[in-house]
């Protein structure tokens, strides 16, 4: 496992911003976790699954209108996410950790595994982002290369057209294949788990995947035919997977995004290296791998949970996403304070060429040479 050390000493500015939020939560008498805001946002969610779910295995199987219930459960399978489970994962859903528990295991219900989960993105991908060979949000090669460390090959300078059609299938490589993956090899990339796998959780694994084909598989082929079933669920699944894939996206992987890239660079030259030395603090890190987008819109920032504010979350993640744009203000103020570049894409579609922008450019490799720290 390679060791990861973060070397800078701008530690003032991320003590003058935790002093900064927690004052604004004082003087206003807030708490970080989430209100009746994202209670009534949780009701109309799980509502919303349930009537689509019904009208699934409701309507006659020849009604065109089955599959209008599908995408819905695809949606609100990425709404739940994205909003319930994703700030439970984090402890910031309620002041209550059983509460908490409950909203991050929500995960098991919809395909994940809620242990996996945590694991993968709040032990990894939150401590060490965009670390090429350590996060497994960007272990993408061979499918996509994302920087220019990783080796090219013939078919990458196709990924921006191809890229999109990839992402339909992310749903269900990651509930049936990188779940498995890590289950069985005990790891996420190269970094055992931190917690131990009891096994309370080896049965909880395997129950909660065989409950979640009986729900929304085998029921709805008992209905509606297996034929139907079968159509309507990878329908399902392809809305589910662009939206978890193009929002994480749109976050760590557009221009002017830093990578870390020392390991795949020892790896190009068959060595192995022990450690990792960041040049930046840990926080100045998070902001200079994260980018922001579509900030001002609320529709998207209520369906999204909050994660088109991605720096205020990667810098705060016990605090509910509730509050993002209020910290928003503060975050950005302190970096300019301090002269840290604050990363933020004004619109949705905007991010979204960018992304693309991003995936063609690294194969041409026009694109400037913001990397590696060394």
């Amino acid at each position: 496992m390679t060791s990861i050390r973060f070397e800078g000493r701008n530690a003032e500015f991320f003590a003058t911003l935790r002093n900064r939020i927690n004052a604004y939560f004082s003087e206003n008498n807030l708490q970080p976790t989430g209100n009746w805001k994202l209670y009534w946002k949780t009701i109309i969610l799980f509502a919303t699954l349930i009537g689509s779910y019904l009208m699934v295995i409701l309507l006659h199987p020849e009604n065109s209108w089955i599959y209008l219930g599908y995408t819905i459960m695809g949606l609100s399978f990425a709404g739940i996410g994205f909003n319930v489970m994703h700030d439970g994962a984090h402890g910031s859903y309620s002041n209550s950790p059983w509460i908490n528990k409950l909203m991050a295991n929500s995960l098991n219900l919809l395909g994940g595994n809620a242990f996996l989960w945590a694991e993968k993105h709040n032990i990894v991908h939150h401590s060490f982002t965009n670390i090429e060979g350590v996060d497994d949000d960007i272990d993408l090669w061979p499918l996509l290369r994302v920087n220019t460390a990783k080796k090219k090959l013939w078919f990458h300078k196709y990924q921006h057209i191809y890229g999109l059609p990839l992402y339909t299938i992310a749903y269900l490589a990651w509930i049936y294949m990188q779940d498995f993956k890590k289950y069985f090899t005990g790891k996420v990339v190269d970094r055992p788990f931190k917690n131990k796998l009891s096994a309370w959780k080896h049965i909880e694994f395997w129950a909660s995947k065989l409950v979640y084909v009986f729900i929304f598989v085998l029921i709805p082929a008992y209905f509606i035919g297996i034929k139907t079933a079968l159509l309507g669920y990878f329908a399902m699944a392809i809305v589910t997977g662009i939206c978890i894939t193009i929002v994480f996206q749109l976050a760590h992987v557009v221009e002017d995004i830093h990578f870390v890239t020392d390991k795949a660079e020892a790896e190009n030259e068959n060595k192995t290296i022990e450690s990792i030395n960041v040049e930046d603090d840990w926080a100045t890190h998070q902001i200079r791998t994260t980018s922001n987008f579509s900030t001002k819109s609320k529709t998207l920032t209520w369906l999204l949970g909050g994660l088109n504010f991605q720096v205020e979350h990667h810098l705060f993640p016990k605090i509910s996403h509730i509050h993002y744009p209020k910290l928003n203000e503060i975050v950005k103020k302190t970096c300019e304070d301090f002269n840290v570049k604050y990363n933020e894409i004004p619109t949705f579609f905007e991010a979204v060429r960018s992304h693309f922008m991003h995936l063609k450019m690294i194969v041409l490799e026009r694109i400037r040479k913001i990397y590696s720290y060394h």
